[in-house]
C-alpha cells in the first residue's frame, strides 16, 4: 500500500512507516492511500465472528486484520503484537473496547470512551502511541510530536506517549478554553517527555502553529518533528475500525445498512466513516454534527466552505467542536472532486487562505447522494435539552457532544428520511462537562473511580503568545534539556 498526498498525486508514493512519523506532506497536503482497499462478504462474515465472541481480545484481533490492509511495510506478525498491546482490558474499561448500547427509537450509542482519557480520542492514540514506539526502535531514532487539542486530543495523546522511549509530545492548548476535568487531565501530568502549552488564542490558532512549524521543512527535519493530530494518517486508519465493529455488533447479516451520526469539527472522526463506507461497508447515511460554529453544515447546505477567523469562532459548551477550519476536510474534498490534486491544491492552499471557496451544485449533490453525507447543527439549548430527554428518556447519560450527535440523529431522520438504525458515536463521558451537566439535568455527573482524585493534581503548564517563532524557541530549548 503506498500514500500520495492532496495537493501532489504525481510526487513518489510513500510507505506507510515514513508517513506514519511525517504528518503533513512536504506540499502542506494530507495524506490517503492510493486506493482504498474493499471489504467483500467473505471478509466481513469472517470479521463478525471476532467481535460477537466471547473473546475480549477480539477488538485488537479486528483492528489488526483492518491495519494489515493499510500497511505492507510492518510484517503482520508485528501488526498483531501492536494492536493487541493498544487495545486491552482494564486499560479500557470494557472487555468489548467498543461495546454499543440501544437506546430505542433506532438510536444507538457508539461507545468510544472507555479508554484512560474517557474520550474518542482515545481509539487512535493509543495504537499511535504502540506504532511510534515499534517503529522509533527500528529506526534507533527519536520523535517530537507536536500537537493540538480543543479538548480531548491532547490528553488522550499525552496518555499514550508518556514514559515510552525516544518520544516527546508538545501539545498546544487554547488558553481557557477547555473544561477544568480536560485541563487537569493534561496539565497535572509532570513526565520529563510531556510539554503542555497554553497559547493566546483559540484552538484554530494551535492548529495553524502546527501547520506553520511542520511546513519549516529544515527546522521539522533538524527537530525530528512528527504529529499526533488528525492530520496523521494512522489517527484516521485507527477509527476506520471502530466503524466495522459497531456495524458488525448491530447487523445480523451483510445486507443490512447502518447509518452514523458523528459530532465533528475537525472532520477526522467522520471522515474515517467515509473511507469505511468507500471500502464497500454498508453505511447508509454519514450525519455531519455540528455546534454554534457550524461552517460544515453550512458546506453540506449550500457548497459554500467559510473558514472563519479565531474572533468568529464561539465558545460553545461542546468545546472539542469549536472549530472553523477543519483540517481533515481536505481529505474528504480531495474524493468528491475525483482525487484532482491540482484543484485541491487551488482550494486549500490559496482559497482558504483567501476566505474560502464555493463548490457547484453537481458536487454537493454527489457528496449527498453519492458520498452519503447530510448535516444538523444544534445550539446550548439543544444540547441542554437533548441531555435531558436522553436521561429521561432512555435512562442514559450523554456528554454534550454526544448530545449534538443525537439531536442531528433525530433532526435528519426526519429531513432525510432515514429508515436505517443511526448509531451515535459518543465522544466524551460526561465527568469532563459537569457544568453544562448539572445545568441540563440539575445534578453533577458520577465520576468514575479511576478520575477520583484528576482535580487534585498540580498543574505543568507554559503560557505562550499565539506566535510561531515562540514556539520553536520553546521546542528548541526543551529539546536541549531533556533527554528520552
Amino acid at each position: 500500500m503506498d500514500y500520495i498526498s492532496t495537493r501532489d498525486s504525481t510526487a513518489t508514493p510513500a510507505k506507510f512507516t515514513d508517513i506514519l512519523l511525517g504528518g503533513l506532506a512536504p506540499d502542506g497536503g494530507l495524506y490517503l492511500p492510493t486506493e482504498y482497499p474493499q471489504l467483500d462478504a467473505k471478509t466481513l462474515e469472517s470479521w463478525r465472528e471476532l467481535v460477537t465472541s466471547d473473546d475480549a481480545a477480539g477488538y485488537g484481533k479486528l483492528a489488526a486484520e483492518v491495519l494489515k490492509l493499510f500497511i505492507d511495510d510492518i510484517p503482520a506478525k508485528d501488526i498483531e503484537a501492536i494492536a493487541a498491546r493498544a487495545y486491552t482490558h482494564p486499560k479500557f474499561s470494557s472487555q468489548e473496547i467498543v461495546p454499543v448500547t440501544d437506546l430505542g427509537d433506532s438510536l444507538l450509542i457508539g461507545h468510544l470512551s472507555e479508554g484512560p482519557t474517557a474520550a474518542f480520542k482515545d481509539m487512535a492514540m493509543q495504537l499511535l502511541g504502540e506504532l511510534f514506539e515499534y517503529e522509533l526502535a527500528r529506526r534507533e531514532a527519536t520523535l517530537n510530536i507536536l500537537g493540538a487539542t480543543s479538548g480531548d486530543t491532547g490528553s488522550s495523546a499525552e496518555y499514550a506517549m508518556r514514559g515510552r522511549k525516544g518520544i516527546r509530545v508538545f501539545m498546544l492548548t487554547p488558553a481557557g478554553r477547555m473544561t477544568a476535568f480536560q485541563q487537569a487531565q493534561m496539565f497535572g501530568l509532570d513526565d520529563p517527555n510531556i510539554f503542555n502549552i497554553a497559547l493566546d488564542g483559540v484552538f484554530d490558532d494551535c492548529q495553524d502553529v502546527v501547520k506553520a512549524v511542520s511546513s519549516d521543512a529544515q527546522f521539522k527535519a533538524e527537530h525530528r518533528i512528527g504529529a499526533v493530530n488528525s492530520i496523521n494518517w494512522a489517527r484516521l486508519m485507527a477509527q476506520i475500525v471502530y466503524y466495522i465493529n459497531c456495524w458488525l455488533k448491530v447487523t445480523e447479516s451483510n445486507e443490512q445498512k447502518v447509518s452514523f451520526s458523528v459530532p465533528t469539527g475537525n472532520f477526522g472522526d467522520i471522515c474515517a466513516g467515509h473511507i469505511a463506507r468507500q471500502m464497500g461497508l454498508p453505511i447508509d447515511r454519514l450525519i455531519v454534527a455540528t455546534n454554534e460554529n457550524n461552517v460544515l453544515d453550512e458546506f453540506f447546505r449550500t457548497g459554500n466552505y467559510r473558514p472563519r477567523p479565531a474572533e468568529e469562532t464561539l465558545a460553545t459548551s461542546s468545546p472539542s467542536m469549536d472549530i472553523s477550519r477543519a483540517s481533515n476536510f481536505e481529505r474528504f474534498v480531495f474524493d468528491l472532486v475525483g482525487r484532482d490534486a491540482d484543484k485541491v491544491a487551488d482550494l486549500f492552499g490559496t482559497k482558504v487562505k483567501e476566505g474560502g471557496f464555493v463548490l457547484d451544485t453537481e458536487l454537493i449533490d454527489k457528496a449527498r447522494e453519492e458520498f452519503g453525507f447530510v448535516s444538523a447543527t444544534s445550539v446550548h439549548a439543544d444540547r441542554l435539552s437533548t441531555i435531558r430527554d436522553v436521561k429521561e428518556r432512555y435512562n442514559y447519560l450523554v456528554d454534550p457532544h454526544t448530545a449534538d450527535g443525537v439531536k442531528a440523529a433525530r433532526d435528519t431522520q426526519a429531513e432525510h428520511n432515514i429508515e436505517t438504525p443511526i448509531v451515535v458515536l459518543e465522544t466524551a463521558l460526561p465527568v469532563k462537562f459537569a457544568e453544562t451537566i448539572e445545568e441540563a439535568i440539575g445534578e453533577v455527573p458520577p465520576t468514575p473511580e479511576r478520575f477520583a482524585h484528576i482535580m487534585d493534581a498540580d498543574r505543568f503548564v507554559t503560557d505562550l503568545p499565539n506566535d510561531v517563532g515562540a514556539v520553536k524557541d520553546f521546542i528548541t530549548s526543551s529539546i536541549k534539556s531533556t533527554e528520552v
